[in-house]
């Protein structure tokens, strides 16, 4: 039986780690005078490349790691404290910062670098991928489930690609930090989790 809890903080983990709403005006920056069906197209196409990108790390990332020697408590403990260090960067604005030092050309299609990555399947959403396939279960049931909330955060993050011009007008810049902010003290916390999670996998404590 799959653990509800398990599905709920997943799903809360990718959508934090992906953001879907501060993508919105980076996505805005990237497109700028483009009309909307050449927006549209290039939202699919980014959407598709990173849907393939997480499903393919969450099928095949624990499997490259157990060739490459590297256990998964020691990745869930890597993997936390990258996420950690994605939690600050939101809650100091620094990885907004980052991403909208990213001017758009013209003449490049934006949408396999950097929308698809490293954008959306950014190092913390492809990490989060491995660890949450790693930790739902055995059998595919459970590994199913992270795949449908991974393209559910991604089909959330399409549809307001498509209302991005609307939705960056009612938030303003101001609603928009906000956000970003809340967001990150909650992966902050879910980080910790997942190092601590990792900590109780090498044996040193006991849950």
């Amino acid at each position: 039986m799959i653990d509800t809890g398990f599905l709920i903080t997943s799903f809360v983990t990718l959508f934090v780690v992906i953001d879907p709403l501060g993508l919105i005006p980076l996505f805005i920056a990237l497109t700028q005078g483009m009309t909307q069906a050449q927006r549209v197209a290039i939202g699919r196409r980014a959407c598709v490349i990173a849907s393939i990108l997480l499903i393919v790390f969450g099928l095949l990332g624990e499997k490259l790691l157990t060739f490459i020697g590297i256990s998964m408590p020691a990745f869930r403990i890597a993997g936390g404290i990258l996420l950690f260090l994605t939690a600050l960067d939101m809650l100091f604005e620094r990885r907004t910062q980052r991403r909208e030092g990213q001017q758009a050309d013209p003449a490049h299609d934006p949408s396999v670098f950097p929308l698809a990555m490293p954008l959306i399947a950014g190092p913390g959403a492809l990490a989060s991928m491995i660890l949450l396939v790693g930790k739902s279960g055995p059998g595919w049931t459970g590994a199913g489930l992270v795949f449908l909330e991974a393209l559910s955060v991604i089909a959330i993050v399409f549809l307001l690609f498509q209302v991005a011009g609307p939705i960056e007008r009612v938030l303003g810049r101001t609603g928009t930090m906000v956000i970003t902010r809340l967001l990150g003290m909650l992966l902050a916390a879910l980080s910790v989790q997942f190092v601590i999670d990792g900590i109780v996998g090498t044996g040193l404590l006991t849950s």
